[in-house]
């Protein structure tokens, strides 16, 4: 009898993960809106640019890296709903809308914690291959070398994740 008591508690925990749901979908939410933000400034610094007939020296990279900033962020945003979706979905209950959508648009349907952990490094690896070419407009780097160390990293998690797809599959 306590050890059916103690397994029903411990499967009841299971519900803690509502919190990374919830808070995982707000962060989502924030960063979306940021990032529109952002978009939104550069689009307001473009066309008063424009009209004002300025031309600074850096309006086309400042434009480009305002323009990658905010994809970045919308990217971490998506990593952060599928986390939060894949989540749900292995913790507590599939979605019930993700079964009715068509194949194709099963996107955030998770079945097992290898799929999501596939998912999100996919997006990861968005991420930093896009937090380099901003990077590379900055120039943030203290000379060439660094930045073939940035690429060739960023490379190498990618090959990393592309053989790690491989493994158990045929």
């Amino acid at each position: 009898m306590i050890e059916k008591l103690f397994e029903k508690a411990m499967w009841q925990t299971r519900f803690l993960v509502i919190l990374a749901v919830v808070f995982g979908l707000i962060g989502a939410l924030v960063l979306f809106v940021v990032a529109s933000m952002d978009i939104f400034g550069v689009a307001k610094y473009a066309f008063t640019t424009i009209i004002a007939s300025a031309h600074p020296a850096n309006f086309h990279e400042d434009l480009v890296s305002g323009i990658i900033g905010a994809v970045d962020l919308y990217l971490i945003a998506v990593v952060m709903l599928i986390f939060a979706f894949g989540i749900y979905e292995l913790f507590i209950s599939p979605i019930d809308h993700s079964k009715e959508a068509a194949d194709d648009q099963k996107i955030l349907s998770i079945t097992s914690l290898d799929q999501l952990k596939d998912k999100i490094a996919k997006v990861i690896i968005m991420v930093l291959v896009v937090n380099f070419f901003q990077r590379v407009l900055h120039t943030e780097y203290n000379g060439a070398l660094e930045m073939l160390y940035f690429a060739l990293a960023v490379t190498a998690l990618a090959i990393g994740l592309f053989f790690l797809g491989k493994v158990g599959k045929k």
